[in-house]
């Protein structure tokens, strides 16, 4: 199969390095030069060093060939496009593509995009139209460990069933086991506030608090998410799976989550900004903190957790004042 991937970074690049083995892949990315170091090198040393790339893997510095090979007389329904940029990248990117005859997209960015609080898939249709096959890739998957081959397992969310059907044959097996569904709403809405959940646990494992207070925060962070999720579309069942409670508990405990490490670095004391340089790469969490709970309180729904990071992120609050305002609020049932 013909795969295009845009977006060079961690997690664009370890999926390459799955792909390359058994399909043809091109991966392309938006700074020339670093693509072309790539290639020199056979490593993306700038956002996943030490893993080597495949002899197979062609890296593309040029866009209009990377597009060809899902769009050009190689190209066929059974091409796959797939978008690996930042939420912020991916309206940009899809503007680029209004000029081409696509195949299909694909996207593997969590989150809301900030100015608009629109889902990826929103944004997907506002500039390409709802005609294009399209879908979201999710599910609990560290870049470091799909690159070095260990087990995953992802969800690919469409309502076309002939897509879910060439992700599956693209993506599915070896180390990776692919699962579908049509909820493209609860997909997309748990992978985008699981970051927010990540770097309250952080600031929770920062302070010290145990692992009591990590297992209350993650609990009831799958209840938030659960309740925007079902407010905006999305299905209570689509929150207990990969998308859901899976990548909920990777991102919240794993010691290579870019968002938990927000939330530690906050813990400590230090300023968003100097954390984020720190990090070298996009939180997905800080960007969409804003977007949440704004589009929380249009909705109409509880989400305290969301809320106090958002506040320690842009309102000035410390992460004890986090906790404390959690702790203090008056006791309920349990119910989402």
């Amino acid at each position: 199969m013909n795969i295009s991937i845009f977006g060079a970074g961690a997690w664009g690049t370890a999926l390459a390095i799955a792909l390359a083995d058994h399909h043809d892949v091109v991966l392309w990315g938006r700074d020339q030069q670093a693509m072309q170091d790539a290639a020199a090198k056979r490593e993306n040393t700038l956002y996943l060093p030490g893993f080597p790339l495949p002899d197979t893997l062609r890296i593309a510095d040029d866009f209009e060939q990377a597009v060809a090979h899902v769009t050009g007389s190689a190209g066929s329904a059974e091409s796959l496009l797939i978008v690996a940029s930042a939420v912020a990248g991916l309206r940009p990117l899809a503007q680029r593509l209004q000029a081409y005859p696509i195949p299909n997209i694909v996207w593997l960015c969590k989150g809301f995009e900030e100015s608009s609080r629109l889902l990826p898939h929103q944004v997907v249709h506002e500039v390409l139209g709802h005609g294009i096959p399209h879908g979201a890739l999710s599910g609990p998957s560290f870049a470091q460990e799909v690159a070095h081959g260990m087990p995953c397992a992802l969800t690919i969310a469409s309502h076309t069933p002939a897509l879910c059907d060439t992700v599956v044959n693209a993506v599915h097996g070896r180390s990776i086991r692919v699962y579908s569904t049509d909820d493209l709403v609860g997909v997309e809405v748990g992978g985008a506030v699981k970051n927010i959940l990540a770097i309250a646990t952080g600031v929770v494992d920062g302070l010290g608090l145990g692992l009591n207070a990590r297992a209350a925060l993650i609990t009831r962070g799958l209840a938030e998410i659960t309740r925007l999720g079902m407010a905006l579309g999305g299905r209570a069942e689509t929150f207990m799976g990969l998308a859901g409670v899976g990548d909920l508990i990777l991102t919240c405990t794993g010691d290579l989550s870019r968002n938990r490490r927000v939330g530690l670095g906050l813990a400590e004391g230090k300023d968003l900004d100097t954390i984020v340089t720190e990090l070298g790469h996009v939180a997905e969490g800080v960007r969409c903190a804003q977007a949440v709970r704004a589009l929380a309180a249009d909705q109409g729904v509880d989400m305290p957790i969301s809320n106090a990071v958002a506040a320690v992120l842009f309102d000035g609050d410390s992460p004890r004042d986090m906790v404390h305002r959690l702790l203090s609020r008056d006791p309920r049932g349990e119910a989402l």
